[in-house]
């Protein structure tokens, strides 16, 4: 399984690929030059690359996305070639919800493939709470809503978790459409009608 990590710089995309990757993490990281090196000293420029091994058979390859829009023929590239994506939305920083909108329009114009909205710093001082966030991102009705889930970059146990939610997603989607085989997670980037894909454990079916 194949699965991309956007969002804008500083969401924690590259954390993200880090903590969970079994493997030595690729990383084409470079001293950020304009107004993101505000918020950290280096940026991701084509991708970050890990993975990560569920039970004996499942490898998930984890493509972690620049942040920044002039990159954005990496996004085109990786976003082909895989079966879902997860978007990373910081929670306190509101000046950012409109280009994560952005991203997801770029990304739902190439693919129609499963999508969560991963909120990060959550804990962190001033941060919107997930209707307020899902307002922003131009999400108003909840029938066409994506799942969306809190995640820490940093905690492994809270990176599992949305990657089986992403899974999930997939395997559902796959079933949808055809009859599987074992172990077929169908064609990556393959179209899908959207946003009718179901909601594991959504922060909006706990009641926030």
């Amino acid at each position: 399984m194949r699965l991309v990590i956007a969002g804008a710089p500083g969401s924690g995309k590259s954390t993200f690929v880090r903590t969970i990757s079994e493997i030595e993490v690729i990383e084409t990281e470079r001293s950020a030059t304009d107004q993101t090196s505000l918020l950290k000293k280096q940026t991701t420029v084509a991708f970050d690359y890990g993975r990560f091994t569920f039970g004996s058979s499942l490898e998930v390859q984890i493509y972690g996305t620049p942040g920044q829009a002039r990159f954005n023929f990496m996004w085109d590239y990786l976003i082909k070639g895989a079966h879902s994506y997860i978007v990373l939305v910081a929670a306190h920083r509101p000046n950012d919800f409109h280009y994560a909108r952005q991203i997801m329009s770029y990304m739902n114009q190439r693919v129609g493939i499963p999508m969560i909205i991963g909120l990060t710093h959550t804990d962190c001082p001033g941060a919107f709470s997930p209707v307020e966030i899902m307002a922003k991102l131009g999400y108003m009705n909840q029938k066409n809503r994506p799942s969306v889930m809190n995640v820490n970059p940093n905690e492994r146990g809270s990176i599992i978790e949305i990657l089986m939610a992403s899974m999930a997603l997939v395997v559902e989607r796959t079933g949808s459409d055809r009859s599987p085989k074992r172990g077929e997670f169908g064609q990556p980037g393959q179209s899908m009608s959207r946003n009718t894909y179901p909601q594991p454990k959504s922060l909006f079916s706990r009641g926030y």
